[in-house]
C-alpha cells in the first residue's frame, strides 16, 4: 500500500482524550435519565435509548442521518414525540454535560500529533462515533484542548448516516473531504471501531497502543503511543 497520506483521521475518545468511556458512559446516564424523568421513566428511558443507539450503529440507509434514524427509534419507544422531548436534550448538553469534563483528561500528545499531520499540509478530520450530536462532540473536543484546530471535518449524528464499526463510515468520510481511502489514515486507539472497518474500507491505519489488545499488533504494520505517530508521520511514515 502507499504511504501517501492526504488526510488524517482521529479518534477522539482514548486518543485525543484520555476518557474511561464504560465510566463516562455510566455517570452519563446518571445525569441525563433524571433530566428526563418528568416525562419518561429512568429504566424506559434508558432502554430506548440503548435501542436507538444500536439502530444508529446498525444503520445502512445512506438516506438518513443517525439524527433522523434516533429520532425514528428513541419517541416511538417511549411514547413521546420529538417536539415534546428534543429540548431537553438540548438543555442537556447546554449545561449538566459539561459537569462530564471532570471525568476526563486532554492527552498532552494531542495537540502536537494533529500540528504534525496540518505541517504537512493534510486535511484533519475528528473521527468520533456520530452516534452524538455536534455539541456533544465539540465539547469533548474542548476538554481535549483541541478545539481551535482547522478541522475539515468534525463527523456528528446530524451530518453521518452510519456509525462505527461500520466500514461505510469510514467510505462517508472520504468521500465528504474528496479523497481516496488510500490517501487517508484512521489513527485510533479501539481495534474494533477505529482499526479493522477502516481497513476494511481501504484506508491505512495507526494504531495507539493499548495493552488490553496488543494481541492484535501484528496485523496493524503502524502503531505506537500518540506522541510516536507524530515523529512518525514527519519522518518515514509518509511519502
Amino acid at each position: 500500500m502507499s504511504k501517501t497520506i492526504r488526510a488524517v483521521l482521529f479518534d477522539l475518545d482514548d486518543t485525543l482524550l484520555e476518557n474511561d468511556m464504560h465510566r463516562f458512559v455510566r455517570e452519563y446516564f446518571g445525569l441525563l435519565t433524571p433530566h428526563m424523568a418528568h416525562l419518561v421513566p429512568p429504566k424506559e428511558f434508558v432502554s430506548a435509548l440503548f435501542h436507538a443507539t444500536s439502530a444508529m450503529i446498525q444503520n445502512a440507509d445512506p438516506a438518513l442521518t443517525n439524527r433522523q434514524v434516533f429520532i425514528d427509534h428513541f419517541f416511538p419507544r417511549v411514547g413521546r414525540t420529538a417536539e415534546e422531548m428534543m429540548h431537553l436534550f438540548d438543555e442537556f448538553y447546554a449545561k449538566p454535560y459539561g459537569t462530564l469534563r471532570s471525568l476526563t483528561r486532554p492527552n498532552p500528545s494531542a495537540r502536537a500529533a494533529i500540528q504534525a499531520a496540518l505541517d504537512t499540509g493534510c486535511d484533519v478530520v475528528i473521527a468520533t462515533n456520530p452516534i452524538f450530536p455536534e455539541t456533544a462532540i465539540r465539547q469533548r473536543m474542548e476538554w481535549a484542548d483541541v478545539s481551535d484546530f482547522p478541522f475539515k471535518l468534525v463527523t456528528s449524528y446530524e451530518t453521518m448516516h452510519s456509525a462505527k464499526p461500520n466500514p461505510n463510515y469510514y467510505r462517508e468520510i472520504v468521500g465528504l473531504i474528496g479523497r481516496r481511502p488510500e490517501e487517508c489514515i484512521m489513527v485510533g486507539d479501539d481495534w474494533g471501531n477505529d482499526m479493522a472497518p477502516a481497513m476494511k474500507a481501504g484506508l491505512q491505519v495507526y494504531w495507539v497502543n493499548n495493552a488490553t489488545e496488543s494481541r492484535k499488533a501484528v496485523d496493524t504494520p503502524a502503531r505506537g503511543t500518540l506522541v510516536e505517530f507524530g515523529k512518525w508521520f514527519l519522518g518515514t511514515g509518509r511519502e
